[in-house]
């Protein structure tokens, strides 16, 4: 083994490796995190963890899942589960149930294991988790209503599969006796009873202390995370395991608390959760044995298909009866059931406990995790896009646009286009801009659009285009490169910049490849500058004797082209790659200048030939795709920067 020192910065450079990999090949970063791990540690034998971290390896591992799932509660947004809310609680109750018996059943049966380890491995792979389940419904592009579905199902179900193995834990652990189960039962009660007072006492105290700034805000980050961290000790130390509800309750009480500045501790929390899964999962991976994976015979392969192909499509059946869901949309449900790091992490820790015990059949837990976890998400990540084009259960194509601001200009942009029937989304940390859009009716997400909460609550359904009409440069740049690995090529867009011949420069050596908007030429400040001037949108339409340079004559070339509308509904957007070139039949948007002698006669309709058509159901019209809570009307006051709506 090498340096502790060395090796644990190799670690980190072998998280940042796969984070990159998993980003350009658009895959969750759990396959890599896993394969690298495995390779590193039962394969060439140079990872090996408990050498490296000893005894603090596992109370290290429970304060990390404890952050991850704090973070993740501090992001659910009850508002958010309407619609669908009695889905995702029969998901993560019923469904938590049906699967932990079959997968008790099939592993008694399939791997002759005792009842009570069974017991115990089944309820273990109830969980599937939003760091699995996120990667891929953005690249699957599914119909809204299953995105939130899946969404909402993984970030619920962690805390609650988590407290379910360990119950069954310890009625293993004692036994499994009449004094056990009445045990277990009286320690259930305990921990649902400290869990949720712990839990809402805390994050009510600490919710008035972040929302009087009773501490200084630099110290926000750092209290939260020792608060949270000695909840989690504290509820551990009363009751066994009692700590995960209490955290995962605390931070859905500050996600819901109003006043609550969140922001920056949700994205502090998104980056240590980031370092944390990277490692965890290495380190995981890195403590299998040639032994344990010797293991996994025949019988074990046919365990994973009962879970994926009879235990899911079974759970779903019964979990969305009188939903209103189609057959198709339950088969995708039925499909998609990753499993993640909270999987990885309580198995990793109870099989070390029973193992130290001497309890038969405990050393196949962590290879049986490991398995389930790498076929489920091998399987469905290579699937899941045809299986969705096969049921038909995907958007049609996306053409709606993500704005970046959410400023004046932004906002008038926006609704030419959603009046012309495209689905926008506007996204700014401004939260004045942010109240202005949504009292225009606009969608809006109040955040930063490259967090890691953006991944999982920026709705981006129906959404093909990104448009930077941010003045923030860096953010422009930053966004587009981000965006294009998720929108694809010729559908990210960059503007002009006119920051002097070195920005200039900097900008064509990273963004070269991305084509400008509109001329070319034309920057935030100048388009600014333009509508306060008193700069126009127009809608002409092109006949066989009405072209283009026609237009321009009229207006005597002051006139900027920026969208072009075919008759079939479909948008292009002028760029420097492709020239606009309208047809006979199709409408061209354009801002015409305030100096324009057309623009200045009086009564000049805004419609210079005849009214745009309508974008045909793809595109998405206005009433179509504005989400709950999106319509006009300010937020109230304790919605936060990050909140996402």
């Amino acid at each position: 083994m090498t340096e502790p020192a060395l090796a644990l910065t190799l670690i980190g450079l072998m998280a940042l490796g796969c984070q990159w990999l998993a980003w350009r090949m658009r895959l969750p970063a759990i396959l890599p995190l896993l394969i690298v791990g495995i390779l590193a540690g039962p394969v060439t034998g140079w990872l090996k963890p408990d050498e490296l971290l000893g005894d603090l390896l596992f109370p290290l591992v429970s304060l990390a899942v404890a952050v991850i799932l704090f973070e993740g509660s501090l992001t659910l947004d009850f508002k958010d589960l309407r619609g669908h809310g009695h889905i995702v609680r029969r998901l993560v109750t019923t469904g938590v149930v049906i699967t932990g018996v079959i997968g008790t059943v099939a592993a008694h049966y399939l791997l002759d294991m005792r009842w009570e380890m069974a017991a115990v491995l089944g309820a273990l792979l109830v969980v599937t988790g939003p760091t699995v389940v996120m990667p891929l419904l953005q690249t699957l592009r599914a119909r809204g209503n299953l995105t939130q579905i899946l969404r909402w199902e993984g970030i619920m179900i962690d805390p609650v599969g988590a407290l379910l193995a360990v119950l069954v834990y310890e009625y293993v652990a004692l036994g499994m006796t009449g004094n056990a189960a009445s045990h277990t039962l009286l320690l259930f009660a305990q921990t649902v009873g400290l869990g949720l007072g712990m839990g809402a006492l805390g994050g009510w105290c600490w919710g008035l202390v972040l929302r009087h700034f009773w501490l200084p805000q630099k110290l926000h980050n750092f209290g939260t995370l020792m608060v949270m961290l000695g909840l989690f000790a504290i509820s551990n130390t009363l009751f066994h395991e009692s700590g995960l509800l209490t955290v995962t309750v605390m931070g859905v009480w500050l996600a819901n608390m109003r006043g609550v500045p969140t922001q920056q501790i949700i994205e502090f929390k998104e980056t240590l959760t980031v370092l944390l899964i990277s490692g965890l999962f290495l380190l995981l991976a890195g403590r299998l044995t040639v032994e344990q994976l010797s293991l996994l015979s025949w019988p074990a392969w046919i365990f994973l298909a009962v879970l994926m192909w009879v235990a899911r499509p079974l759970t779903v059946w019964l979990c969305t009866l009188g939903s209103g869901l189609t057959l198709r949309e339950k088969a995708l449900l039925a499909w998609l059931s990753p499993r993640g790091i909270v999987a990885a992490a309580v198995a990793s820790l109870f099989a070390l406990k029973l193992e130290s015990q001497g309890i038969e059949g405990a050393e196949m837990l962590v290879p049986m995790t490991f398995l389930v976890i790498i076929g489920t998400v091998v399987v469905q990540s290579l699937l899941s896009r045809p299986i969705v084009k096969v049921l038909g259960v995907g958007e049609p194509p996306p053409s709606g646009f993500l704005i970046l601001g959410a400023n004046s200009v932004s906002r008038q942009v926006a609704r030419e286009l959603v009046d012309a029937g495209f689905s926008v989304r506007l996204t700014d940390t401004n939260w004045d801009a942010v109240q202005e859009a949504r009292m225009a009716g606009l969608p809006v997400y109040y955040g930063n659009p490259l967090s890691e909460h953006a991944a999982q609550h920026l709705e981006l359904t129906g959404i093909g285009h990104l448009m930077p009409l941010s003045p923030y440069r860096e953010l422009n740049s930053l966004a587009a490169l981000h965006f294009e690995h998720i929108l694809g090529h010729g559908r990210v867009f960059r503007l002009a910049e006119d920051n002097g011949k070195n920005a200039k420069r900097q900008q064509d050596q990273a963004l070269g490849h991305l084509p400008l908007l509109f001329d070319g030429k034309i920057t935030y400040a100048k388009l600014a500058s333009l509508l306060s001037q008193g700069a126009q949108f127009r809608r002409a339409r092109i006949t066989e004797s009405f072209s283009l340079e026609d237009y321009r004559k009229i207006h005597e070339e002051r006139l900027l082209p920026l969208f072009c509308i075919s008759s079939q509904g479909r948008i292009r957007i002028a760029n420097t790659a492709v020239a606009l070139e309208p047809k006979a039949g199709e409408t061209l948007i354009s801002l015409i200048h305030a100096d324009s002698p057309e623009l200045n006669k009086s009564s000049q309709p805004r419609t210079d030939k005849a009214e745009a058509p309508q974008a045909d159901k793809g595109a998405g019209s206005k009433s179509s795709q504005t989400p709950p809570g999106s319509g006009s009307g300010p937020l109230p006051a304790s919605r936060l920067p990050g909140a996402g709506t």
